[in-house]
């Protein structure tokens, strides 16, 4: 069975392009766990809004294992901790 995920990503003060550049490079990795970006969305980030939203699906519970232990996305860490504030992952199912 798929597994959906809603992910919100807020920035850490003058980070917004060094986010959206991480994210960029994490998520091109996604395909080679059978992973698909379903959505990926930004707001003006104001009020306490999220930068990014992402819709992310993947295949099974172990593909979501792959993906987040997979050596480059873990080498990235640092540059994930310099860019990014807060992260809310939120399962989800489409309707």
């Amino acid at each position: 069975m798929s597994i959906h995920l809603c992910v919100l990503l807020w920035p850490k003060p003058g980070g917004e392009e060094a986010l959206c550049a991480y994210e960029d490079t994490v998520l091109d990795l996604m395909g080679s766990h059978g992973a698909r970006v379903l959505q990926r969305m930004r707001t003006d980030g104001k009020s306490g809004a999220p930068l990014e939203i992402q819709v992310l699906e993947f295949p099974s519970q172990g593909a979501l294992d792959s993906y987040m232990h997979d050596e480059r996305r873990v080498a990235l860490a640092d540059e994930r901790d310099a860019a990014i504030a807060r992260t809310d992952v939120l399962p989800a199912e489409p309707v």
